[in-house]
């Protein structure tokens, strides 16, 4: 490392495709030790710590309040160019993700894939982050120390060695360089880049996230077009570190789809275009129009490519099973299964449930049929809360039943009567709850799924 450069860590084969990972303010690269196993197995993966944080020079950023995002994104280009790199995937968590958003917006000739870890497009007023960079100055990080551990873990995390560690992470970082990226957050704002966004883009987000709340995250994906969203319960804003299998899953299956594009063409621009020196530049394919917004509409065009096969059918499996229930399947993700998971999102639910000759109705009443003709009670559970959600009535499930029980027999329509009276029961007494719930406090009953518990739930 020279002084104009951060301090970073190379791993993984050399000729495997680069990865590059950005830390959160107050940690160090450490942040993303419990996915550097895995990742390392198909990418060759650099991990860069900010400035004054971990082994990098302070100095790498101004210390007189001008620091930006963009000078953080020239740092990781530096590193980039330094390794040879023309084009690479990258991840990030918090600052680190802000980072990777500029890339995408600003240099998208450079990136594969972005991956925007609990994140956002403006982390909140301007002026709380100036106070922020006010006080570290004068007292150093250690004024940060007793706030941090509710905010990056929950669940008492920040007790464990790991958190422990991280904390300490935070209590060694030079305060002029905790400042100088305060003062770079105080200056960001993308949110009216998003939409320019073209790389194959995965958000996460913590459930718990007090610092970036899942909303953050879901005007991230809403407004990058083909974004994937994934929120990890139980998890709060170092998310990765906390609940490491679903984080971990979810980027190797984006970095899976990602690799399977053909990366020329998503940056190819055409012949006779002259772009603006911040204009982004867009797929062969992308056949949306300058003078509207983009609009994802998964139901109504069918995706050809692995990135928007995967986020159109994590939308029609949201819409078609509800968000808790995915949420759940996602975070049991395990290495193991998330090529299990990614199949069935991208195929099942991104090509079939996606086309436009039959209406979602319609899907229902053949996908149960089909459940019960094989006897998955567990699977037929899931669909018909599925086909309730679709528009069938209880009254129309009910002559679905019936009618399989003349072509696929008595005792597997006796056997679906009984799973769907019990479904039916559940969604009563759930209703019952929350109106309770509702009268009595002021808080809201979440509605429990009980069709499915199988990890590869689809």
């Amino acid at each position: 490392m020279t002084n104009n450069q951060p301090h970073h860590d190379l791993s993984g084969p050399p000729t495997a495709p680069p990865l590059i990972l950005g830390p959160s303010i107050g940690t160090s690269l450490a942040v993303w030790e419990p996915q550097l196993p895995p990742l390392t197995r198909t990418h060759r993966v650099l991990r860069w710590d900010l400035p004054g944080h971990g082994g990098s020079p302070a100095a790498l950023l101004p210390s007189d309040g001008s620091a930006t995002i963009g000078d953080l994104a020239a740092l990781v280009l530096r590193l980039a160019d330094e390794q040879g790199w023309e084009r690479f995937a990258y991840a990030g968590v918090s600052i680190g993700g802000a980072v990777g958003l500029h890339l995408a917006a600003h240099h998208p000739e450079r990136l594969t894939s972005l991956a925007v870890v609990c994140s956002s497009a403006r982390f909140g007023d301007p002026a709380a982050w100036r106070e922020r960079a006010a006080l570290v100055r004068a007292e150093g990080t250690e004024a940060m120390v007793a706030s941090r551990p509710g905010t990056w873990f929950s669940h008492g995390f920040a007790h464990t060695p790991v958190g422990a560690a991280l904390i300490e992470d935070l209590r060694a970082t030079d305060r002029a360089g905790y400042a100088a990226c305060c003062d770079a957050l105080a200056a960001y704002d993308i949110t009216a880049d998003l939409e320019r966004i073209a790389v194959p883009t995965l958000v996460v987000a913590g459930r718990d996230d007090p610092a970036t709340p899942p909303a953050h995250a879901r005007r991230i994906a809403d407004a990058v077009p083909g974004a994937s969203l994934l929120e990890v319960a139980g998890a709060a804003h170092l998310a990765g570190v906390e609940r490491p299998e679903p984080v971990t899953a979810a980027l190797l299956a984006h970095l899976t789809d990602s690799t399977a594009q053909p990366h020329d063409d998503a940056t190819a621009r055409p012949q006779n275009d002259t772009p603006h020196k911040d204009a982004p530049s867009r797929p062969q394919n992308d056949t949306r129009h300058d003078e509207v917004p983009h609009t994802h509409t998964p139901h109504d065009t069918t995706p050809h490519t692995a990135p928007s096969r995967h986020a159109a059918g994590m939308a029609v499996r949201r819409d078609v099973l509800g968000n808790a229930h995915v949420d759940r399947a996602v975070a049991r993700t395990t290495p193991f299964t998330a090529r299990f998971q990614d199949f069935i999102t991208r195929y099942a639910w991104g090509e079939i449930w996606t086309g436009d000759g039959l209406d979602r109705r319609t899907r229902s009443c053949i996908t149960l049929t089909a459940l019960i003709a094989h006897g998955h009670d567990a699977e037929l559970a899931m669909h018909i809360r599925a086909a309730l959600t679709n528009g069938l009535t209880r009254e129309e499930i009910g002559e679905v039943l019936l009618q399989s029980a003349i072509y696929c027999g008595v005792p597997a329509a006796n056997s679906a009567f009984a799973t769907a009276q019990r479904v039916f029961d559940e969604i009563d007494a759930e209703h019952v709850t929350t109106r309770a719930s509702t009268t009595t406090a002021p808080t809201t009953t979440t509605k429990v799924d009980t069709a499915s518990r199988s990890d590869t739930e689809k």
